[in-house]
This record gives structure tokens, sequence and C-alpha cells, in this order.
């Protein structure tokens, strides 16, 4: 297919290595947007943002998380948070996380979109990385950190995977 959107969504991968050149406010802002225009449960919107610019918490960050050791070259990076005051009531409270992962799919596209690289970090729900994560950025009861994206200008071009399996589709039933 030659749709814009198709390829964008099939092109996009994990970028690990940044230039060092900074990113706007104005593209942080456009892709805080695109994040924010996610849908979410009710149209609850249970998220919230941190945008890190600090060299020396990047770095940090960077060097006490096992799987973001990125950030630490990272221009800038975005903690996407669950924002637990606007979660649903009741067993519904837990779609916070499929909202907080639309927001960061939306980021991640839009990232891509505008020629940077990003990868996304898992936090949530590795309680020692939540803990890291609340510590340095000294978050408020109620905020629980999901993701950490550190983003920017590629360093290398990517390499696009195929991931297509079809052994893994199945037709009306199992």
């Amino acid at each position: 297919m030659n749709n814009d959107l198709i390829q964008l969504i099939m092109t996009r991968t994990s970028i690990r290595a940044f230039q060092d050149k900074p990113v706007s406010d104005e593209t942080v802002e456009v892709l805080l947007k695109a994040a924010m225009a996610a849908p979410s449960a009710k149209n609850s919107r249970p998220w919230s943002f941190v945008v890190i610019r600090n060299r020396a918490l990047l770095e940090k960050l960077g060097d006490s998380l096992p799987n973001a050791k990125m950030t630490a070259t990272a221009p800038v990076a975005v903690v996407i948070c669950g924002a637990l005051d606007k979660a649903l009531p009741g067993e519904a409270r837990e779609y916070w996380i499929q909202d907080a992962a639309a927001a960061t799919e939306n980021f991640l596209l839009a990232v891509h979109a505008l020629g940077l690289g990003a990868v996304w970090t898992g936090v949530h729900p590795i309680s020692e990385r939540i803990r890291i994560i609340k510590d340095a950025l000294r978050l408020p009861d109620g905020i629980e950190p999901f993701c950490l994206i550190p983003f920017g200008y590629p360093a290398v071009p990517a390499a696009v995977k195929d991931k297509w399996d079809p052994s893994i589709v199945h037709q009306d039933t199992w």
C-alpha cells in the first residue's frame, strides 16, 4: 500500500543513538499534542507528561535505568505518566495503562513523522524503575510513570524491520 500513514507506521523503529543537536520547543509541543490526541477510556485522558532537557538529569536517568542507557546522550526525553486522579473508578481504573500506551504510540509516530528518532523504554510496572523516576523527577502522589522516551535526531539511519507474521493471525476463532 502506498499510503503515507501506513508507510509511517510500517517504517517506525526504535532509535537509540542521537545527534548532538537540540530539539526545538515547538517540535516538542507538536509531539505532546499528538500524544494528547490519543484515544482514552471515556475520554478521561488520565495522563501527564514530564519533558526533560536537563543534561545532568538525563545522564542520571541513563545511568540508573537498566534499559534506558541511551537517555544519557539524548537531547531530550519525555516521561509519560498516568494521572491516577483522572483514572476511571473501580475495575476500570487500570485502563489508564492502555490510555498511556495509546498516547505513547501517538508520540512515537509523531517523532518519526517529524524526522526524529525515539525509543520506548518501559518503566511501569517494575517497582524499582518507578521509584527511580519518581525520585528523580519528584513526582507527586497519584502520578505513576508509565514509560521514558529519549528522543532526538537519529545519529545513524534506522534499519526497518518487517514484523509481519501471518502465523499469529486467526480468523473468526482460534
